[in-house]
């Protein structure tokens, strides 16, 4: 079977090595792990998440009343954590994951791709998604990248215009550079076309599938007086995983609806 995730992680590299504009990425701290992700339910095809940003400032949810406006319920202090994932020994700065088969049956029918890129470049498609989740990674801090207007100044929204553009130059920048096709050929082929090719679609995920490590709260042990609500809801008592390394990684095979352990 191809092992998808392994192969998409092989075409990061190249990418990275050949476009300056990404040359500030290390891969070997990107673990690309794979999701179920069912063709014909909406969703997205492939998602970044930072594994380094900072704890936050001490915070709560609240609900307030609609007819008076006032606090009606409030959830106990917490402060939310990013996990710390290690493989071989290394901390994986972010996380990419690949919704399958979703990703692999992508289509350029009356999309925005298609007049950026023409028709029947598919596996262009594809390769737009994973430079867009490599041009998320923070140059500087580590984090997810803060998006820009055209004049340069921030901007609200982490996808805007500009950013969209500039993913387009790095895609067209690689693909002119004429890269080995053997790097990248396995975009060209939808699911059922890598599943007659190899004998089926694999890839990484985590072995507490679908769970994968994420974010946190975590319950302040000191909780600050106020502010005054009627009600104050606890957190949930359940400890978060905190740690990950190599060991909680497995191989599972994707099929259209499923997956199994391999």
């Amino acid at each position: 079977m191809i092992d998808y995730t392994r192969t998409v992680h092989l075409l990061m590299e190249d990418v990275v090595a050949r476009v300056p504009a990404l040359a500030h990425i290390e891969v070997r701290d990107i673990l690309v792990f794979a999701r179920l992700g069912r063709t014909r339910t909406h969703g997205a095809y492939a998602t970044c998440h930072s594994l380094m940003l900072p704890d936050s400032e001490p915070a709560y949810y609240f609900w307030r009343d609609r007819r008076t406006g006032a606090l009606s319920r409030r959830s106990e202090w917490f402060v939310a954590r990013s996990p710390e994932v290690r493989v071989g020994g290394r901390r994986m700065s972010h996380l990419i994951s690949i919704a399958l088969p979703r990703f692999c049956d992508q289509t350029l029918t009356d999309t925005h791709k298609e007049r950026v890129y023409g028709r029947g470049k598919e596996w262009v498609a594809k390769l737009d998604t994973i430079v867009h989740e490599l041009y998320h990674v923070d140059p500087h801090q580590g984090g997810i990248r803060r998006s820009a207007k055209a004049d340069g100044s921030p901007a609200a929204q982490t996808h805007t215009p500009q950013f969209f553009r500039e993913v387009q130059n790095i895609v067209r920048e690689y693909v002119a550079g004429r890269p080995d096709p053997a790097v990248w050929e396995f975009l060209a082929f939808d699911f059922d076309g890598l599943v007659k090719r190899h004998g089926g679609v694999a890839g990484t995920t985590f072995s507490e599938f679908p769970a994968f490590p994420q974010r946190y709260r975590e319950r302040l042990p000191d909780q600050p007086r106020g502010p005054r609500a009627a009600q104050v809801v606890p957190l949930p008592q359940r400890t978060p995983r905190r740690h990950f390394t190599e060991a909680d990684l497995v191989m599972r095979q994707f099929l259209p609806g499923s997956t199994r352990r391999i």
